[in-house]
């Protein structure tokens, strides 16, 4: 039985509030929030993997077009080379009224199926944890009864599928409650995103006009831990960088030429080994800069809470490494990281020294650490270990010309972002959160992960912060994503709150 016919008869949901002064307002967004989290339960069984199918992508673009439409929110594709994106708006403050535009993604991540503890990831489930372990229940029960903390798994259930269903059901609230936004509310939603939004800048310098507004909020990204309400000004960048090393011109028999030439994955091995020291930090001269962290940053940092031994029980490891005083500190710096590393093969072993070996490295990286700075600073460090860097695959005469052979694959990624703390789109975000909550907001200067904020800043030319809905420990991007289902109400109230409060840019 599809999800729709499942719970078209009603479900009767107990009102909550993730904070507890939301109670106050709990009833303003309840209805319009229960109505639109059907539709969002719908929206999951649509696949949205851009780089697998764009007839998908085009199916996701028009029911979401046909959704938002339906709620009475003025909607229309945007061309994006066969994978459209998605325009709305809903212009109902005033022509003298501040705009702001929205933005989220409709793709997510590939899927193995094989992997989730459920039979398919585009069937919603619902799950109860019991004693520890997250047990499956029929969608069904959600008639009659449920908790805040049950969720809901499946592939982009928080990542950005709930976003995007949270800001319509805001909208609902505002037509349910014949009330007027402070702000006209533009809303831009990317098809590719986990594709790296390859062709964002294109789309948006189109529809410059229709996309003009006074500033850009971001709903992406996890909430702060404690699930209190978080503004983020900022995210690393990120560039892809694969190296490789070049040994014999073919495989070679390791009995006959074993301790006579070099092996390509010990030079690479030891190479990389030597980019970071017992302790983590990164050892390639003046990568953190002259003075990486300003000192009120620092502070800002420090007042974040965080308890870091229960975040490494949840990853497994005993001990953080040595870069910043604290996680937030950590990823607020650049990093060099091995995320792939391969010579010849380990299943099918032969006796063999591989002709070449390679590493792929991601470097997040910082406004003033950016990209070509950092990747300069990686040349010079392979140089300074006596490699020639190439631009690819070496002949056999230079070959003979250079003991060693490095080459260097650099695909520029996104550029960080880091809009200043007292930005006015910011201060006007955390007011009104702050109306939902007894706690203070949680500000982060910098999350460590990186979206494409780049092409909203240079070609728009506005501030861009980024308010996080979800909860922390979603599972984006692996197996078993999921939503806990106090945060869709939770983020519908403080979007409502968003959309309700004064702005002045």
């Amino acid at each position: 039985m599809g999800v729709r016919l499942l719970l078209v008869y009603g479900l009767a949901f107990v009102s909550f509030s993730l904070y507890s002064k939301a109670d106050d307002h709990r009833s303003l967004t309840e209805t319009a929030t229960s109505d639109v989290f059907n539709e969002y339960l719908e929206y999951l069984t649509l696949p949205n993997v851009a780089t697998q199918s764009a007839a998908d992508i085009r199916k996701v673009a028009e029911w979401t077009v046909a959704k938002y439409s339906e709620y009475g929110v003025n909607t229309q594709l945007l061309d994006n080379e066969g994978m459209p994106m998605v325009y709305a708006d809903y212009m109902l403050a005033g022509e003298d009224a501040p705009t702001v535009l929205f933005y989220a993604h409709m793709d997510g991540q590939p899927v193995n199926p094989e992997v989730w503890e459920q039979e398919s990831p585009w069937q919603p489930v619902l799950k109860v944890e019991e004693n520890g372990t997250w047990v499956e229940k029929p969608l069904s029960l959600l008639k009659n009864q449920y908790n805040p903390n049950w969720r809901i798994f499946a592939r982009s259930a928080s990542d950005d599928k709930a976003p995007i269903m949270m800001l319509l059901a805001a909208l609902h609230t505002l037509s349910l409650n014949q009330t007027s936004p402070s702000v006209n509310v533009k809303v831009l939603l990317d098809s590719n995103e986990e594709g790296g939004s390859p062709l964002l800048a294109t789309v948006i310098e189109k529809n410059k006009n229709l996309l003009s507004a006074d500033a850009v909020v971001m709903l992406d990204g996890p909430m702060h831990p404690s699930n209190a309400p978080t503004v983020v000004f900022g995210h690393r960048g990120a560039t892809l960088v694969k190296l490789t090393t070049y040994g014999p011109i073919s495989d070679s028999h390791s009995g006959h030429f074993g301790n006579y030439i070099q092996n390509p994955a010990f030079m690479l091995s030891s190479l990389l080994a030597g980019m970071k020291n017992e302790n983590g930090m990164v050892t390639i001269p003046n990568y953190y800069g002259d003075s990486p962290l300003p000192e009120e940053i620092k502070n800002v940092l420090r007042e974040i809470p965080i308890d870091e031994k229960a975040l490494l029980a949840r990853l497994g490891v005993v001990k953080a490494e040595s870069v910043g005083s604290n996680y937030y500190e950590s990823i607020s710096l650049p990093s060099l990281n091995i995320n792939g590393l391969s010579a010849a093969s380990t299943t099918a072993v032969r006796t063999i020294i591989p002709s070449y070996a390679t590493a792929s490295i991601d470097i997040r990286t910082t406004k003033d650490a950016h990209s070509s700075r950092q990747v300069n600073l990686l040349k010079d460090f392979v140089r300074a270990r006596g490699y020639h860097i190439v631009d690819e695959v070496p002949s056999k005469e230079v070959r003979l010309k250079h003991e060693k052979l490095i080459r260097m694959e650099v695909s520029q990624g996104t550029a960080a972002l880091q809009t200043p703390l007292d930005e006015s789109v910011g201060v006007w975000a955390k007011k009104a959160l702050q109306s939902v909550s007894e706690g203070k907001v949680v500000v982060i200067p910098m999350m460590g992960g990186t979206v494409p904020t780049a092409p909203l800043v240079t070609r728009l030319n506005k501030p861009v912060i980024l308010i996080p809905l979800v909860n922390a420990d979603n599972n984006q991007h692996a197996p078993n994503e999921n939503l806990r289902i106090g945060n869709f109400y939770s983020g519908t109230n403080a979007l409502y709150q968003l959309l309700t409060t004064p702005y002045s840019p």
